[in-house]
């Protein structure tokens, strides 16, 4: 997939899926926005991938007019934006509900589900403007399926992906939108999850969870109009047809 011309804002870019996806759109061509908290982590991503394909913009996805103006930035120093990853997510707190904080509890929320809804409203006026674009949102399998010590977890991206199918119902006609649930995948993450010994996914080793790579190039892909009999939909990496189209098994 060639992204030529390109302009990918990702959020979380800082490290794990996201800085991998920054490497992954800049090797195929795209100017890539870098969104997080940790300007630093963001310097550093950006000496890899070449200050003139990048563009660092410190921003919290839980504060709408921060998102709001980091477009605007994009738009300003770019011209255009055709891609939205919204992947800034966060797995704490890691507690029975009985023992959760309800301060961080909310703050799970914030980040992972009204996060995605303040990228998707800052970008959809840009992507309408130009008549297309392609907003993907980074699922889990938590959505789905209930995890002990994991509710908010579980219940924002459980709200993230049914965000997305609303989205597709309200755009879908000229706007690309689809979720992808990576699996298990070794990031930072991992290490919180594994400390805390709740729950069967703490239990797993380092060579259980894939590569931040895999989930990288499967975004790219679902770029591409190969991906577009998914639109619409949540795309997983457990699934070895996806795997295989996306490059990853021969």
């Amino acid at each position: 997939m060639v992204m030529n011309g390109k302009v990918v804002a990702i959020t979380g870019a800082s490290r794990g899926i996201g800085a991998a996806a920054a490497r992954v759109f800049a090797a195929a061509g795209a100017k890539v926005a870098l969104l997080a908290r940790s300007e630093a982590e963001m310097a550093a991503l950006t000496a890899d991938i070449g200050a003139d394909r990048a563009l660092v913009l410190a921003c919290d996805v839980a504060d709408a007019a921060a998102v709001s103006a980091a477009v605007a930035q994009i738009v300003a120093h770019w011209g255009q934006l055709d891609v939205l990853v919204n992947n800034a997510g966060m797995i704490e707190p890691i507690a029975r509900i009985e023992d959760a904080d309800p301060a961080l509890w909310a703050q799970a929320v914030q980040v992972n589900l009204a996060g995605v809804f303040n990228g998707i409203r800052a970008a959809l006026p840009v992507m309408k403007s130009a008549g297309t674009g392609t907003i993907i949102t980074i699922s889990s399998g938590a959505a789905h399926r209930p995890l002990e010590g994991w509710s908010a977890y579980c219940a924002s991206k459980a709200g993230a992906a049914m965000l997305t199918r609303a989205l597709h119902l309200e755009e879908g006609q000229w706007l690309r939108v689809m979720g992808l649930s990576p699996g298990t995948v070794a990031t930072g993450m991992q290490v919180q999850i594994k400390a805390s010994g709740i729950n069967p996914v703490s239990r797993l080793e380092v060579t259980d969870h894939i590569p931040a790579d895999w989930p990288a190039q499967a975004l790219l892909w679902m770029c591409s109009p190969e991906a577009d009999d998914w639109r619409g939909e949540e795309i997983s990496l457990r699934d070895e047809n996806i795997r295989r189209k996306v490059g990853l098994l021969a």
